[in-house]
């Protein structure tokens, strides 16, 4: 038998009381949130591992002072996309896009099979989604977030009224299924 998962609110009140397992596993699940904002900025090398380290360095300042610990997810997007800005701005970078920065989640996303039909697949998909609507492309890629966020925490991150996102991610889907197929691309979404 398998121990219930921690939840994130829980994960963060132990933590802020110094439980390092805990801390660990907060990293851990969502770790890969904060380096695909980094990305999704098209931060590279020490730029994307700054934005890394300042936002979980952020955290363990704020730790004690979070006072809605289950959406530390959103918070850590939020925080993780200040901090690309700052270094975007600090390297005289020209500064991305809205769409740009919403694109948090990256095109390697885990669960692929490998062999070279997946491939084509994943390429196929992947260039679609590209070529959607930027709020297709943005609430699509939001969603495949791993950890997912919740709809409450993709709302904040999207800027997007809560009761509006599933309908739209239905039509969105539609859209891409309508366009994959047009294509002749055989993929279940």
């Amino acid at each position: 038998m398998t121990a219930p998962e921690v939840s994130t609110a829980d994960l963060v009140r132990a933590a802020a009381t110094g439980d390092r397992g805990a801390w660990d596993t907060l990293v851990g699940r969502y770790a890969g949130l904060v380096w695909s904002v980094a990305r999704g900025h098209r931060l590279q090398g020490e730029d994307a591992a700054d934005v890394f380290q300042t936002t979980w360095l952020r955290l363990v300042e704020q730790l004690p002072r979070i006072r809605e610990p289950e959406r530390v997810g959103a918070w850590l997007a939020t925080t993780a996309r200040r901090e690309c800005l700052r270094v975007l701005r600090r390297s005289g970078r020209e500064t991305v896009s809205r769409a740009e920065v919403l694109e948090a989640v990256p095109d390697d996303v885990p669960g692929f099979d490998e062999s070279l039909v997946r491939a084509e697949q994943r390429e196929a998909l992947w260039h679609h989604l590209q070529t959607s609507s930027d709020r297709c492309r943005r609430l699509l890629r939001v969603l495949v977030a791993d950890p997912p966020l919740s709809y409450t925490e993709v709302a904040e991150v999207l800027e997007m009224p809560i009761g509006s996102i599933g309908p739209t991610r239905r039509r969105c889907l539609e859209q891409l299924r309508r366009r994959l197929e047009e294509a002749g691309v055989d993929v279940d979404l």
